[in-house]
């Protein structure tokens, strides 16, 4: 650890929430990809209407797990079921606390017998990590980190081809369809010379493939990728883009890790830093509380339920099972009032991307919920906002208002808040993208 520890700056600050409240906080954007290639808009359309190709091999952690233990660990630490995880598949990494609420998600990788890779953001990371060192597993683990403060390349390339015509860029590339597998598995193939895993799967709620390799061999392989789209039009991803790609889909990004209060967890802040993602993913929007839990989410209401497995044992076994009985919330999409986005935001054109949680209310003012990811989708013409939200108000086609704006925080002066943008919204399906709602999953090849 370095400096400061998460649970000395809590105590500094005197609550997680006056930690971590940051009003106004900048939104994220990958690191290292530029900013845009063809516009964040027309980038937007490729991987709905074309084809597209986006560089993920900058922003994401990845740990390699590798050992005889690796498995029971992940399966103590998870909610996942790992009866049938074959080499070459890939699983929703879910790992919850003792009290039933998410820690984050990751994509877990299995590479061989006894060997895996999670990669995301670093907070699940964090938490196998620990369990690893404190559990007694015979396991080594070791982390490669996102490139936000790291100038050396990457050990492995990631490049994800999606969009309507990503099979045909594929086939091109390839000379031909590669192996067919199924969603969310992969099978190692080969591209002059370069030997690249190809995982079927997309984060706009499109068909497509990600590739893994050699870093050594990410410029050769954009390249050929990039020749084999031209006669398609194909477009690169920027990092403005790239970062509205999962409201769409359906994915909440960076839910709160449920670690802030349990006091069997004291020793585990102790041991991460202030600098860690815990310690410094912000909380803002104009949703405020000065209760953490307040902003802590279920796996059951993210959408992980076929996820989980509740027929072995792992932390928060007990406490997701009484959750599942509810009350919970329900993910659903605001679509805004395109009319009211623009006299509030300026022109339809004007980009826009928020991870603040920003209140979500009954016309009569009554808080029914929360936003989590609102994005500017320009082929939709409006922003749409993945919420979760109280079940009343769950039902397509149900009116809410989404209250914008940035509570200043704990020490507001009284009417801080007045003057918040109010937004008519309608409630949408979520996945708000029909692909993503009714045909991802299945194995179109």
């Amino acid at each position: 650890m370095y400096g400061q520890s998460l649970q000395e700056a809590i105590d500094q600050a005197g609550s997680p929430v006056r930690l971590l409240w940051k009003a106004g906080a900048e939104a994220w954007v990958p690191p290292v990809v530029e900013p845009e290639y063809a516009g964040w808009a027309a980038e937007q359309r490729a991987w709905r209407d074309g084809v597209s190709i986006a560089d993920l091999s900058f922003h994401m952690y990845n740990t390699a797990l590798k050992g005889p233990d690796a498995m029971r660990l992940l399966s103590d630490v998870s909610a996942n079921n790992y009866e049938r995880f074959a080499i070459g598949q890939a699983k929703q990494f879910v790992p919850v606390a003792a009290d039933g609420n998410i820690i984050s998600d990751g994509i877990l990788l299995r590479e061989g017998e006894e060997s895996f890779i999670l990669s995301g953001v670093p907070c699940a990371q964090n938490w196998v990590a620990y369990h690893a060192k404190n559990g007694g597993y015979d396991v080594e683990l070791s982390t490669d980190p996102d490139r936000s403060f790291v100038k050396e390349d990457p050990e492995r390339f990631r490049l994800q081809v999606q969009g309507p015509h990503a099979l045909e860029l594929v086939h091109r590339a390839f000379g031909g369809p590669l192996p067919e597998v199924k969603f969310f598995h992969s099978t190692v193939v080969e591209l002059d010379g370069m030997p690249i895993r190809a995982l079927r799967h997309g984060m706009a709620g499109q068909p497509g493939y990600e590739f893994i390799g050699d870093y050594r061999d990410h410029d050769r392989f954009l390249a050929a990728l990039m020749k084999a789209g031209e006669v398609l039009d194909v477009v690169r991803i920027g990092a403005k883009s790239y970062s509205t790609n999962g409201v769409e889909s359906g994915w909440i990004a960076a839910p709160t890790a449920a670690i802030y209060l349990d006091p069997s967890l004291a020793e585990y802040r102790q041991q991460l830093s202030v600098f860690s993602y815990e310690g410094m993913n912000p909380l803002h929007g104009s949703l405020y509380s000065e209760d953490i839990t307040d902003y802590y989410t279920s796996p059951w209401e993210l959408g992980y339920g076929r996820s989980i497995h509740l027929g072995h044992d792992f932390i928060g076994r007990d406490a997701l099972i009484a959750a599942k009985e509810g009350p919970l919330r329900r993910k659903v999409t605001l679509e805004c009032d395109p009319a009211e986005v623009r006299a509030a935001f300026g022109d339809e054109g004007e980009y826009l991307m928020s991870h603040a949680r920003h209140r979500i209310e009954t016309p009569a003012g009554d808080l029914v919920g929360s936003t989590f990811y609102s994005a500017l989708i320009e082929p939709v013409g409006t922003l749409l906002a993945l919420s979760l939200v109280d079940e009343s108000v769950a039902a397509p086609g149900s009116t809410v208002d989404l209250v914008w704006g940035e509570h200043p925080g704990a020490d507001a002066a009284p009417g801080a808040t007045d003057g918040f943008v109010r937004l008519r919204a309608t409630v949408r399906p979520a996945p708000y993208d029909e692909f993503a709602r009714t045909e991802y999953r299945r194995n179109l090849v």
